[in-house]
């Protein structure tokens, strides 16, 4: 009996440790939050897709690969005009070509997908764990509420209970945020893949 009373009250304070850590990250997830919520609408004022600019130019690109002409090829990239990423991943491939490296350019997109990836890693990890840890801090206050209650304590019953609802209110509040950008950035760059392959396919075409 002394023995799982031990181990019960080991759970207990290893739990209630962990009340003032879990509030600081929420807190700090919240702040992340707002900060994505920032760079988000900086990279949205930053997207320009022009589908005219990207076919004309990729014809142009055909056309100066069937004679060969890379140099003149790395030129019609770099007039390629689209969101950031493409533009980016159409200057890089541009040197490259001429270069005459172009089975390195397939490598080149898989290294802006992975770049893609990582962007989308920072709000995913957000919006997966913050419900998590609102969910924490709204179990971890309820063990001294209960106490509290037991004991016709109900100041302390009160102030667990705001701590518990509060918690679970930001960490949704931070989770929803980050969902909610992680969906549109997914989309984004969805799109942004498409128009790399389709780059990408025209100069393999060609080889």
């Amino acid at each position: 009996m002394d023995t799982t009373s031990s181990l019960f009250g080991i759970l207990y304070t290893f739990s209630a440790s962990l009340l003032y850590p879990v509030i600081i990250i929420l807190l700090g997830m919240v702040v992340h939050s707002l900060i994505l919520i920032g760079e988000f609408l900086s990279e949205y004022a930053r997207r320009h897709r022009d589908v005219k600019n990207l076919q004309d130019c990729c014809q142009d690109i055909k056309e100066h690969m069937d004679k060969a002409a890379f140099g003149k090829a790395a030129v019609s990239l770099r007039n390629i005009k689209q969101n950031f990423m493409v533009t980016g991943f159409a200057k890089a491939a541009a040197e490259h070509l001429e270069k005459s490296t172009v089975a390195s350019i397939e490598w080149l997109s898989q290294e802006y997908e992975i770049m893609m990836a990582k962007r989308l890693e920072q709000t995913r990890i957000v919006a997966t764990i913050a419900p998590m840890l609102g969910l924490m801090g709204t179990l971890i206050p309820l063990g001294p509420a209960l106490i509290g209650l037991s004991q016709g304590n109900i100041e302390q019953l009160a102030n667990n209970l705001m701590i518990a609802f509060a918690t679970t209110v930001v960490g949704l509040f931070a989770g929803t945020i980050a969902y909610v950008l992680t969906q549109v950035r997914k989309r984004w760059y969805w799109q942004d893949m498409a128009d790399i392959d389709y780059i990408l396919d025209t100069l393999e075409m060609q080889e």
